[in-house]
């Protein structure tokens, strides 16, 4: 019997959709015909915008000479531009149904391999194509350990994890790699800003505008939505699972590549330490997002605007000069209530 196309599993822009019968009930429609479901994702898009804009009221109100000052804004954007690129690679992973915990690992290995003196011989070009390469590499072994060895994500991740922080602190040496290149270092100036935009900025725009089109408007980003929501009735209609789970630990690679590019012009320098708790991060940025932590729905503006929502709370600490173990319980009072309206409204879509 001919199966389904992938296609028709497809619920729409950001949204992900039953694959299967093993998947959740379809949701219930509202009026004029909506999907429900859809419903509850617009109201979290305009919950998050919400947070977002109550926390630009909170920093304006307690510090608003420093928090509205133009040059902390471009900060905040600049900031959550590196995090931000590597949570659009997370959301492909966890929208697919897996996890990658080796993300912040891969952005060190990058940086450093990127910024060795042999590399920046070869001048702005050199640094870009290293940091990219090395990240797809790392992506690569991931996804083939995933994908044809069998191994369960977590696991593989976590070896990449520490074999990538080794691998950082051999090259390095616990030293810090000063970066020489002025090609690279111009990017992190005033004087390369675009409309008073930083170029980091708009790398996250690019990286983000076509992360949304791959997972909203391409068969590739419906076969990872398929995948996460049920691999077998995936596999059942077509759809190569192993060689799809391999490409999105490669993007999510691709992703921690040009993060560890984007790193190395913020910071002038390539260290070992660089990316850390960058796993942590972005997965609880596309979470709380609303990206479905057990895989089948994806979404890469929630995901954004969890990027913006908690860079904008440790900026707002920092010019309050609250302690960092505070923000770190902020952050995991937001990421518990994110799971807890995850679970709710799952809930109530069977109902």
């Amino acid at each position: 019997m001919t199966q389904p196309a992938p296609s028709a599993q497809h619920n729409g822009p950001d949204k992900g959709a039953p694959t299967g019968p093993a998947d959740t009930p379809p949701s219930k429609t509202g009026g004029g015909g909506r999907p429900a479901l859809g419903l509850r994702l617009d109201v979290r898009i305009l919950s998050l915008l919400g947070v977002l804009a109550a926390l630009v009221l909170v920093g304006g109100i307690t510090e608003p000479d420093a928090f509205l000052d133009t040059g902390n804004l471009q900060l905040i954007l600049t900031q959550a531009s590196v995090i931000g690129v590597v949570t659009v690679g997370m959301t492909f992973v966890i929208t697919s149904g897996g996890i990658d915990l080796s993300v912040g690992a891969m952005v060190a290995l990058a940086s450093v391999w990127a910024t060795t003196l042999a590399t920046q011989e070869y001048g702005f070009a050199g640094i870009a194509f290293t940091a990219v390469v090395v990240g797809l590499a790392a992506g690569l072994v991931n996804g083939v350990l995933i994908a044809y060895g069998g191994m369960v994500p977590f696991i593989a991740t976590l070896a990449m994890l520490a074999s990538a922080r080794g691998l950082a602190l051999m090259i390095t040496d616990g030293k810090t790699q000063i970066v020489t290149v002025d090609a690279v270092l111009s990017l992190g100036l005033p004087d390369s800003y675009i409309l008073g935009i930083p170029p980091l900025v708009i790398m996250f725009a690019a990286v983000t505008v076509i992360g949304w089109l791959i997972l909203n408007r391409t068969t590739f980003g419906r076969r990872t939505v398929a995948v996460g929501g049920n691999a077998e009735a995936a596999r059942l209609a077509g759809i190569d699972v192993r060689r799809q789970r391999l490409y999105l630990y490669v993007l999510s690679g691709l992703c921690c590549g040009i993060a560890a590019f984007m790193l190395i012009v913020l910071a002038g320098s390539g260290q070992n330490t660089n990316g850390n708790l960058y796993e942590l991060d972005a997965i609880a940025a596309a979470i709380i997002g609303g990206t479905l932590l057990s895989g089948g729905r994806g979404t890469i503006v929630g995901s954004v605007l969890g990027v913006l929502i908690f860079t904008t709370i440790t900026n707002i600490f920092a010019l309050n000069n609250l302690q960092s173990d505070v923000q770190q319980i902020a952050k995991g009072a937001i990421i518990v209530a994110a799971v807890l309206v995850q679970r709710r409204t799952l809930r109530g879509g069977e109902t």
